[in-house]
């Protein structure tokens, strides 16, 4: 292998990374599209190519170069990772730092977790799902009731969704939870509203951005990517209602 092709696999790699990193971390695909082609004009390569999907990436620097996908395997939502992989994208294309200094900020940025203590995301989900049920025009007095709904449904998706690594069941599961402690709570006349204490507790697992980005590819486009990330919100949604369903269903 030649310098120049070697260079140029170097360059692939790199472009291929950080469309990984963005596309697992709930970009859209038209904004991850972008990035890769601005990286790789920023190193004087005109006519790349790519095509991106919610579980592939395929990338080209040209007709004579070598071509290479990769596969997404998981999705999460990481806004802050997205944020870093713009900002070397940017520095990159200003001459700031260079191909193999991009190429390792990316690789620290794909191996370090910057999610908060799983205490902090817990005591977060609850403080939303109680300030949900109050915008829905729930009572005030069911604000610890939903508070402890949604924290324990947050922990639920989180420990389900590690163990079984399927999201839909998580989802059902952590839907479950909510509505076996809203009801219970009802019932020993802890809480009042039933319907407004299961509303607000499932908002933090609502897919909000999955839906968003849906919309946005839609917009710009990308009708295989949009459709499919509205088909996986879709599935969220039916999760969590059939997880409520099946207690309304069963008390």
């Amino acid at each position: 292998m030649t310098m120049k092709e070697q260079n140029y696999e170097m360059a692939l790699d790199c472009f291929l990374l950080a469309g990984q990193i963005m596309m697992e971390s709930g970009a859209e695909t038209y904004r991850v599209e972008d990035t890769m082609l601005r990286m790789a004009r920023s190193q004087d390569i005109e006519d790349a190519q790519s095509y991106v999907t919610p579980t592939g990436i395929i990338l080209s620097l040209g007709r004579r170069q070598i071509t290479k996908i990769t596969s997404i395997t998981h999705r999460i939502t990481d806004l802050h990772k997205i944020s870093l992989v713009n900002n070397i994208s940017r520095k990159l294309t200003l001459k700031i730092i260079t191909l193999d200094e991009a190429y390792d900020e990316l690789l620290k940025i794909q191996k370090t977790n910057y999610f908060l203590p799983i205490h902090v995301q817990i005591l977060t989900a609850s403080i939303a799902s109680s300030c949900f049920m109050v915008l829905f025009n729930g009572l005030w007095s069911d604000m610890p009731v939903a508070f402890v709904a949604g924290g324990v449904g947050h922990l639920a998706v989180t420990l389900v969704q590690e163990a079984t690594k399927v999201k839909f069941f998580s989802e059902f599961f952590a839907s479950l939870v909510v509505g076996i402690i809203a009801y219970l709570a009802v019932h020993f006349e802890l809480g009042t509203e039933l319907d407004k204490i299961i509303v607000g507790s499932v908002m933090p697992l609502v897919p909000g951005v999955i839906i968003t980005n849906a919309v946005r590819d839609l917009m710009a486009g990308h009708f295989t990517a949009g459709i499919a990330k509205g088909a996986e919100a879709f599935l969220t949604a039916f999760a969590i209602g059939s997880g409520i369903a099946l207690v309304v269903g069963l008390f």
